[in-house]
């Protein structure tokens, strides 16, 4: 049954006869009187009589008219369903996270991205970097958030963020009186590092800051993510390093402390996503992620 039958025949009830059903499609009476009759013959039913007051349904061509506008309904909608799909306005977008990002970065793009794009679903999954380039090559997620990412040749990566980091102090700790602070102070104390998996990683990278300084911190902890390094950090155990997103997670007992303007340390965060794809979603979560890149989070 074809789709422009089914408008030739809704346009014939509602005109009421075929003369201007014929002048509202833009076609002439003919065709359209030919259209109808292989209609009926497909359904083997008659649809319209002809009476004084004009053109008229059946009984059966009057059921057939309603579900007919349903049909067409249903078309149109399926056509801006596949219209905001191909915009990437509408679908479904799988999003891996990890680290800190998750107290910043990650809910503003969540947040901006539903704000713009309501007809989107975007589902989150928590995945190590390592968790998520795989996830990627299976095609189980679209896009992967991480801090860290070594060249592979199927994958591609944008920094969209660039974050300052902290040092995190017992709020009774003779640093923690500080305006700043510099790496020879902190290679000086125990240091509470995450995540001790995968490698290399934020650890590397943290250690690494002090090695090109020629320092070599004391004692270093490592645990798993960021949440245990602050919770040992307010437990007097050590201090540990935090992005400026990190500092949204506050515990009781410790102190936020800045670096000096020469032991200033930076963390990237960067979109990975399939080389060479294109998908109008990851677009727009792109976009929407650089939109947000140069505009501050506010602080609580």
């Amino acid at each position: 049954m074809e789709l422009r039958r089914l408008r030739y025949f809704v346009a014939v009830v509602e005109q009421g006869s075929f003369r201007n059903a014929a002048l509202t499609l833009h076609m002439s009476q003919p065709p359209l009187t030919r259209q109808i009759h292989l209609l009926e013959e497909s359904l083997e039913t008659r649809l319209l009589t002809r009476g004084p007051a004009g053109t008229e349904p059946t009984s059966a061509g009057l059921m057939f008219y309603e579900e007919a506008r349903n049909l067409l309904a249903l078309a149109r909608k399926a056509a801006e369903r596949v219209r905001l799909a191909g915009q990437g306005q509408m679908g479904r977008l799988d999003v891996g996270i990890f680290g800190s990002a998750v107290l910043g970065p990650v809910p503003r793009v969540v947040r901006e991205f539903r704000e713009r794009y309501p007809d989107v679903e975007i589902v989150l999954h928590s995945l190590d970097r390592g968790a998520q380039i795989k996830a990627l090559r299976e095609r189980r997620i679209d896009v992967g958030l991480n801090r860290f990412f070594d060249p592979e040749p199927d994958l591609e990566w944008e920094v969209i963020l660039t974050e300052p980091m902290h040092a995190v102090v017992p709020a009774d700790h003779a640093l923690a009186t500080r305006p700043q602070l510099d790496l020879e102070a902190l290679a000086a104390q125990t240091l509470i590092l995450y995540p001790r998996a995968p490698r290399p990683g934020f650890i590397d990278h943290l250690l690494r800051l002090f090695a090109d300084r020629d320092l070599q911190p004391d004692r270093v902890i490592e645990v798993d993510d960021v949440l245990t390094a602050s919770g040992l950090v307010s437990a007097g155990l050590g201090l540990t390093l935090i992005t400026d997103s990190g500092r949204g997670l506050s515990l009781p007992g410790i102190t936020h402390v800045p670096l000096t303007p020469a032991n200033v340390a930076t963390v990237n965060l960067c979109v990975i996503r399939r080389a060479g794809d294109e998908s109008p979603l990851v677009e727009a979560l792109l976009a929407v992620a650089r939109s947000l890149a140069d505009t501050p989070a506010v602080s609580g």
